[in-house]
């Protein structure tokens, strides 16, 4: 048995590259081989959020606070809120983040395929964003 105690393991910024506006990545858990499940709580201030993307195995969400936007390539924009939670299916191209006026906290749960759990592409205009 492992505990993770809360506060052990260090917050990181979403790197720019992935993220629009201010993201904070909290690491909450990395499993060891043979499994391959990782989450994470990642906080979105207002107007933040993540580039398009795909998951090889698919994505769970579990929003936590606020309230935010997801949506998968060709679909509507989708509100949600705490206690809701989201699954992508692999390969399904998505983003996800906060309201242009309200941050949002959701745990990510996501598995790896041969060690990579994302693959990033175009970040989401703000044509394409709902705030603005």
């Amino acid at each position: 048995m492992e505990i993770k105690r809360n506060g052990s393991q260090p917050s990181r910024n979403g790197p720019a590259e992935w993220f629009t506006g201010t993201v904070r990545v909290d690491p909450l858990f990395q499993a060891a081989d043979p499994a391959r499940t990782s989450g994470a709580s990642v906080t979105f201030e207002p107007g933040a959020r993540s580039a398009w993307h795909t998951h090889p195995l698919g994505q769970t969400l579990i929003v936590t606070a606020g309230c935010g936007w997801v949506q998968c390539w060709g679909g509507p924009v989708e509100e949600i809120r705490p206690g809701d939670v989201v699954w992508t299916a692999p390969g399904e191209k998505h983003w996800h983040g906060a309201k242009a006026t309200t941050g949002m906290t959701h745990i990510a749960i996501q598995e790896a395929l041969n060690g990579k759990v994302v693959d990033w592409m175009e970040k989401v205009g703000d044509d394409q964003y709902p705030g603005f």
